[in-house]
């Protein structure tokens, strides 16, 4: 697997179609881009992997782990041998620890 691969498999809520015209790079992902990526994982399949959450979340893998397991992350459920995220409930989550001022 070539570097490219990998990158965009770490980057699983944007869609091959949103690709620059060069299919070797990825779009930048920044903080205007977090509506974008809830809007697409809406449209596709709402329940995210934990890593699909953890990406969208800005938080390492085992970060949210641990909260899960701690029980002061985002609500989950098991589906199968798989903790599901749903991207709503993420969100929700994520907008209710917002501090500061008008950052929105």
């Amino acid at each position: 697997m070539n570097e490219t691969s990998h990158a965009r498999s770490e980057n699983p809520l944007i869609a091959a179609d949103q690709l620059g015209n060069d299919a070797n790079t990825l779009p930048k992902v920044g903080t205007g881009d977090m509506a974008t990526r809830a809007a697409i994982a809406r449209e596709t399949c709402p329940f995210l992997t934990a890593k699909q959450a953890a990406f969208h979340l800005g938080l390492a893998y085992s970060t949210l782990k641990r909260l899960r397991q701690l029980g002061t992350g985002p609500r989950c459920r098991r589906h199968g041998r798989t903790w599901r995220y749903h991207i709503d409930d993420v969100e929700v989550w994520s907008t209710a620890r917002a501090k500061g001022g008008e950052h929105g």
